[in-house]
């Protein structure tokens, strides 16, 4: 994937997060680790690897926001996100 790809979706990404922030009964903290990150899609400076590693840590909040438990489909996409952040970040 292309960085100018990568920046899309993680626009897309955060206009998703944003609507799940402003729905009730959705904890805003499952978001905390990626606001923490610092990295947002108008970081254009921001490398392609820190770009991949922040789309896997909101992949993994989103996920987690949608799942009913860990072993629901999106239960099972949050895990799969978390180990991708993890790997990403261990490439940075």
């Amino acid at each position: 994937m292309h960085k100018d790809e990568l920046l899309e979706l993680h626009q897309q990404m955060v206009i998703i997060m944003e609507y799940f922030r402003g729905q009730e009964g959705i904890n805003s903290a499952l978001f905390d680790p990626y606001d923490e990150l610092e990295v947002t899609p108008d970081d254009v400076h921001k490398s392609k690897s820190e770009h991949k590693h922040a789309v896997f840590v909101l992949g993994n909040a989103l996920a987690t926001a949608m799942s009913e438990d860990e072993f629901s489909s999106a239960g099972r996409i949050g895990k799969r996100m978390k180990e991708l952040a993890d790997d990403a970040e261990r490439k940075l």
